[in-house]
């Protein structure tokens, strides 16, 4: 039932790290990092490329970015783009930019940049900076229901601490200006003995906020989430939720009104040849289960998008949208039967997960 393309494939440097969005013309943009590998990153760089006709066919790659070259130990390295559509039609780019960190991940630059178009991607105003600091930023989410429409909210993660206790930390930075000037940080979870990173915020119909998050214990534990009534000010959380072994969370209302999370499924232990990274799911759930403060009041329907065969497999970084006639589109990273990682597509509608 799900078809698969390939966005953009070039043998001769890693690609990874998708992430998309619907313009409102209908045209597709997809954002990528292409670097040297996923664990290094001496150059690295912002791409792009766009689709006319459902992501069927991909316009060769071109840059958003301009290059960074270097010893990715002291000097600076673009990482993990995200793109959204804002109610203005301009399309915001956010990325994060790393140098410095020590062996344990902490310090160092982690800066948070976003571009801007107004002509769905065929030029851009940027990077700006923002007071964002951590790194594997979600999409600038820009809030529809109730007194606080129009905020934007970006969130990140770092670990604050000290080496002999380090705490993992998801934050968030406000704006309610269009990025003119921007409060924060607030904490949406921050626990001693869990590794919670890569928050993906998701607006319910009713205004509340639903943070999923990731686990990096390498113990392939469930996926948490925290809970914001207040458009973002304040957190309660984190709750367990029954995504056994989630990495990157990506969250989104459907058109029938539930919600879809795409995600790696990482299931942690000794791995295979150093990797583990062959699973690529999505899941299927409901506005009662994001809110829901216990796993057994939760449910989803779990389905497998993509499997990497590859002896050194890397997958699992996503991004999708839902075209008006239901069809979802869905990018994600693989290596498979490349020698180098590159960015496949998947169209797919919500009756492959439940007839």
């Amino acid at each position: 039932m799900i078809e698969k393309f390939i966005v953009s494939r070039d043998d001769n440097i890693y690609e990874a790290f998708p992430d998309m969005t619907l313009t409102g013309s209908g045209k597709l943009v997809c954002v990528f990092l292409e670097c040297t590998h996923h664990g290094l990153r001496p150059y690295s760089r912002i791409m792009m490329t766009d689709s006319d006709d459902r992501g069927r066919t991909w316009s060769p790659k071109r840059p958003l970015s301009e290059p960074l070259r270097g010893d990715p130990k002291i000097d600076p390295f673009w990482d993990c783009p995200r793109i959204v559509t804002l109610d203005d039609g301009r399309l915001a780019a956010a990325a994060c930019r790393v140098a410095g960190r020590d062996e344990n991940y902490m310090g160092g630059e982690q800066s948070n940049w976003l571009w801007f178009s107004a002509d769905e991607g065929r030029s851009w105003d940027g990077p700006h900076d923002t007071p964002v600091y951590g790194i594997v930023p979600d999409q600038l989410i820009e809030l529809k229901v109730g007194p606080n429409a129009g905020r934007w909210i970006l969130d990140a993660h770092t670990i604050l601490g000290t080496k002999d206790r380090p705490l993992w930390s998801v934050r968030c930075w406000m704006s309610d200006d269009k990025g003119k000037t921007w409060t924060g940080p607030q904490t949406i979870a921050a626990v001693e003995d869990l590794m919670l990173c890569e928050g993906g915020v998701v607006e319910l119909p009713g205004g509340q906020l639903v943070c999923f998050m990731r686990e990096e214990s390498g113990q392939g534990l469930d996926c948490f989430k925290s809970i914001s009534t207040d458009g973002g000010v304040t957190w309660e959380g984190p709750y367990r939720f029954p995504l056994p072994a989630c990495h990157r969370p990506v969250a989104g209302m459907l058109q029938s009104g539930k919600v879809m999370i795409t995600h790696r499924l990482m299931q942690g232990g000794k791995g295979w040849l150093g990797w583990w990274t062959q699973n690529f799911f999505a899941a299927l759930t409901d506005v009662e289960s994001c809110l829901a403060k216990t796993r057994n009041e939760a449910h989803t329907r779990i389905m497998p998008i993509d499997f990497d065969r590859s002896a050194v497999s890397d997958t699992g970084y996503s991004g999708w949208a839902q075209f008006p006639d239901g069809e979802i589109y869905i990018v994600n990273y693989i290596a498979d039967d490349a020698p180098n990682a590159h960015i496949r597509g998947y169209a797919l509608r919500e009756s492959d997960f439940l007839l």
